[in-house]
């Protein structure tokens, strides 16, 4: 047994890799579902980077299991559902959400993912995501990735099955100039200037007036 916690560094991490690229390794806890609120997501996260697999047993729901299996940080992580099936009204819960410092989970189904896929990467540019899809059966997989990145996997290879579609947290970062004009670009295709630079302010925390200005620069 090896002791995993909070305390483990860079070494520790490594020695478990290098473990589990020749032998299977099992994380367990003593206190609940692993990697919810764990560090554990540090160890998922560079393993798939990797391309050494990563399963989960079963767990309470979908959602869970999911979120152990995605690498995304799992200090914070919010349940919403389904998305809307309507674009407009997508697009609204993303934009809604979109502040949320957390990981953002959805159900999806297959048939609806590239819709899903392509509003969160016009509402919310430059956020990694995760498909977990299948949980607990023969098939099962767990890909991340940009939105596009992950439309243009599925466009070769139709996915099946119930879907587990979760969103990164928005960065820490400062949000550049062409990741504001594509938000504006995508209110602006439903909605009016003062209305998108409205949506964007409460996204972003900018200047709700500068945005304006520049939506009608875009418009």
């Amino acid at each position: 047994m090896i002791r995993y916690d909070d305390h483990a560094g860079e070494g520790d991490r490594e020695r478990l890799l290098a473990l589990m690229e020749a032998e299977p390794v099992a994380l367990v806890s003593d206190a609940g579902t692993p990697l919810i609120s764990d560090p554990g997501y540090r160890l998922v996260r560079t393993a798939r980077e990797r391309g050494i697999a990563v399963t989960s047993l079963p767990g309470p729901n979908a959602a869970i299991v999911g979120m152990t299996l995605s690498g995304l940080a799992n200090d914070r992580f919010l349940f919403a559902g389904f998305l809307p099936n309507k674009a407009r009204a997508r697009e609204s819960v993303l934009q809604e959400l979109s502040g949320v410092p957390a990981t953002l989970i959805f159900y999806e189904t297959a048939p609806r993912l590239e819709a899903s896929l392509q509003a969160i990467a016009a509402t919310l540019p430059g956020r990694e995501v995760a498909v977990a899809r299948e949980l607990t059966k023969k098939f099962e997989e767990c890909r991340t990735g940009t939105p596009e990145d992950i439309i243009a996997h599925y466009a070769a290879h139709p996915p099946k099955g119930e879907i587990v579609l979760m969103i990164a947290p928005p960065s820490d970062d400062p949000v550049g100039e062409v990741d504001v004009d594509a938000m504006l670009l995508a209110e602006l295709a439903n909605s009016k200037a003062s209305q998108a630079a409205a949506k964007v302010a409460k996204a972003t925390g900018m200047d709700r007036k500068e945005l304006y200005a520049r939506a009608l620069e875009l418009k």
